[in-house]
């Protein structure tokens, strides 16, 4: 029997080996169970993305689900987090699944649950699915015919691309970024918003929009190391305002300024803040993860717009989106939310609404990023992952603990945070967080500086000092 566990955004395994048609029957009668308990004649969204077997574990999910008396609205073809989730909200689903592991390898696929309000199911809830999960598959899978459940209206495909689509259209003034002068590019990195643009902006300068389970061997995720290619035919074109990159499952995003320089979603969320606040004049709480620029904080000081620093994990910022009226949620790892959006991380979303901006204010991405600057200071934000044995790992986090760490190199000391993982800050505008993961022999290294070399010293500082014995 597998052990299943969910991260702080569901559950991943490898393809074949524990992320098996079994293993994912199991999680769906727990699924099914859950909503049961919950509600009477539930309805559950389904959806899966670009990865191998994508249409098998989505169909296995549907099977259980019916076989439990839920009706299924079944995703056609490949789809996006946030449009599961937007579908979930729209057609007033009691739950929502969606196969993916997002940014992952693509060896890995994954199982995320969405609540009836189009965001993230929260801790408490997934934890009670766990509870429910049996030990074996009780249902015979080849057994159940999707096409009979279809004829018999228990799954119904839905469209929810076209549905993600019309919902964008009618957000934005996409008529009026379609005949400015900018122009734009796109890299879907091979994931499941690739289509979008396509279909919103036939004109536009696409990369790595067609369908390839491997990602050309490249992890989905838009960190810069990841985008080379794209950043190169930026600059080769010559004539791109901006472009934006997004994940596999299209919740994350990154962008590129004309000269093909990587904009890190630090960068994103402060520049959102300031278009929201100063040119659309709205007004809200800010929420962020514990990994975020603290250059957050000052740009909220200075508009007087409250600010609330969460544990990682975009749930977290979620559950605040529907208590609280929040401007703008986001983590470091490109998952943003704004106001008047579900509460749902959204790249393309995101995407669009600094095209938008730029649209509207006549300025080009540099020119936004340089009037953050005038309010904030410059800063840069470097993370590494550190792949460590277990024995280096648990010493590290147990030195962490015992607050061993008074300096990291010529590095001091001022401060310690522990909200998730161990933040130091050397100054006001400089630290070096540390934060082990719960799943992976992994312990994750982040620093913020004036510029990137001294960003990246405080990293080899940090690395120096931990790996010693």
């Amino acid at each position: 029997m597998v052990e299943i566990k969910f991260g702080t955004d569901g559950w991943r395994a490898i393809i074949a080996k524990e992320f098996t048609v079994d293993n994912v029957a199991r999680i769906a009668h727990a699924t099914a169970r859950y909503v049961k308990e919950r509600k009477d004649n539930p309805t559950a969204v389904v959806g899966h993305d670009c990865r191998f077997n994508g249409e098998l574990f989505a169909e296995t999910v549907a099977k259980v689900l019916t076989a439990n008396g839920i009706k299924v609205l079944l995703a056609e073809g490949y789809v996006s987090t946030p449009m599961v989730s937007l579908g979930t909200k729209k057609f007033n689903g009691d739950i929502g699944v969606i196969i993916t592991a997002s940014h992952n390898p693509p060896e890995y696929s994954g199982y995320k649950l969405k609540g009836h309000y189009g965001g993230p199911l929260f801790d408490e809830d997934i934890k009670q699915v766990e509870k429910l999960i049996p030990q074996k598959n009780k249902h015979d899978i080849d057994y159940i015919n999707i096409g009979k459940l279809i004829q018999n209206k228990m799954v119904n495909p839905v469209d929810l691309e076209y549905v993600y689509c019309n919902y964008l259209e009618e957000k934005f003034d996409l008529e009026a970024i379609r005949k400015s002068k900018l122009k734009f590019a796109f890299d879907a990195m091979y994931g499941s918003g690739q289509n979008v643009m396509r279909r919103l902006f036939p004109g536009m300068m696409l990369l790595h929009c067609e369908r390839q389970p491997y990602f050309g061997n490249i992890p989905p995720e838009p960190l810069y190391k990841n985008l080379h290619e794209f950043s190169e035919k930026i600059k080769l074109a010559g004539n791109i305002d901006c472009g934006l990159a997004i994940d596999g499952d299209a919740d994350r995003l990154a962008l590129f300024d004309k000269t093909g320089n990587y904009v890190d979603p630090h960068h994103i969320m402060l520049l959102l803040i300031n278009y929201l606040h100063k040119q659309k004049n709205l007004t809200g709480k800010v929420a962020t993860g514990f990994s975020s620029t603290v250059k957050i904080n000052k740009l909220c000081e200075l508009f007087g717009l409250p600010l609330e620093v969460v544990k990682i994990g975009f749930k977290h910022i979620s559950g605040l989106m529907l208590k609280e009226n929040i401007l703008l949620g986001g983590e470091e790892s490109g998952g943003i939310a704004v106001t008047g959006h579900i509460p749902e991380r959204d790249g393309i979303y995101n995407g669009l609404l600094v095209f938008e901006a730029m649209v509207k204010t006549g300025k080009s991405l540099r020119e936004m990023i340089d009037e953050v600057y005038k309010l904030t200071g410059p800063f840069a934000f470097e993370r590494k992952d550190l792949k460590i044995n277990h024995s280096d790992k648990k010493r590290i986090v147990k030195n962490c603990q015992k607050g061993k760490y008074n300096s990291f190199g010529k590095y001091k000391v001022v401060k310690t945070e522990t909200l998730d993982g161990f933040k130091y800050y050397f100054n006001d505008n400089e630290w070096l967080m540390i934060r082990p993961s719960g799943t992976e022999p992994v312990l994750r290294t982040y620093a913020e500086s004036s510029t990137r070399e001294e960003a990246l010293k405080i990293l080899q500082a940090g690395y120096d000092t931990i790996m010693k014995k």
